[in-house]
């Protein structure tokens, strides 16, 4: 698991014309191939009469899944300048379709490219890009007296406190980043005089929204 990577948020759409075509935008996440596959197939479906549905998607890690897709362009004119969109924009785990309906006008090789790189861009912008962080969640067992102590100086950290158990004792839900997790246990020992239960739980993605 990568330490953090960017892709797009849920699902957008845009729409732009060039010398009379309508090219629209569509950008999903996406998790596999094959759900970025049937995503392609549900546009193409929703646009059965456009003259081209263009596309190109980006999945795992470390870019493992690369394809593009002109259907019907001029070869590297449509796909693949949607998949240079994609990485230039560093992101990951995504998949956009292009939908063309063609207003009469030919816009040659390189007002392809350009057209289909303003219509990538276009709904990404639209859409929203998301950071995805590797945190490691931490459970913390302690006295109510401590809680308001934590409560407080935990704003002054990185750290998140995500979900409060209310028990015999409380149990703290608190989101680390992954690299940092000795730098918070010293922290939490620290506050309670050492009298805090501190244990590790699992390694998850937390989303924050880029501007």
């Amino acid at each position: 698991m990568i330490e953090k990577y960017y892709t797009i948020n849920e699902y957008g759409e845009s729409e732009l014309i060039i010398q009379k075509s309508r090219f629209i935008g569509y950008a999903k996440r996406v998790e596999s191939e094959k759900e970025a596959q049937d995503f392609i197939h549900s546009i193409k479906k929703k646009h059965y009469d456009a003259t081209h549905n263009c596309s190109a998607y980006l999945i795992g890690d470390h870019d493992e899944i690369q394809k593009a897709n002109d259907d019907g362009e001029p070869g590297g004119t449509a796909g693949v300048p949607i998949l240079e969109v994609i990485k230039k924009k560093d992101l990951k785990y995504t998949v956009i379709v292009v939908t063309r309906y063609f207003g009469g006008i030919k816009l040659g090789a390189g007002g392809l490219i350009r057209a289909y790189s303003a219509a990538a861009s276009q709904v990404i912008e639209e859409t929203g890009k998301i950071e995805k962080k590797l945190v490691q969640e931490f459970l913390v067992k302690i006295e109510y007296t401590f809680l308001g102590k934590i409560q407080n100086d935990i704003n002054e950290t990185d750290f998140i406190l995500d979900k409060i158990y209310f028990e015999n004792l409380v149990t703290l839900s608190i989101m680390v980043d992954v690299g940092k997790e000795e730098g918070f246990k010293s922290w939490i020992i620290n506050l309670t005089s050492n009298q805090a239960l501190i244990k590790e739980k699992d390694k998850l993605y937390l989303e924050v929204i880029k501007k």
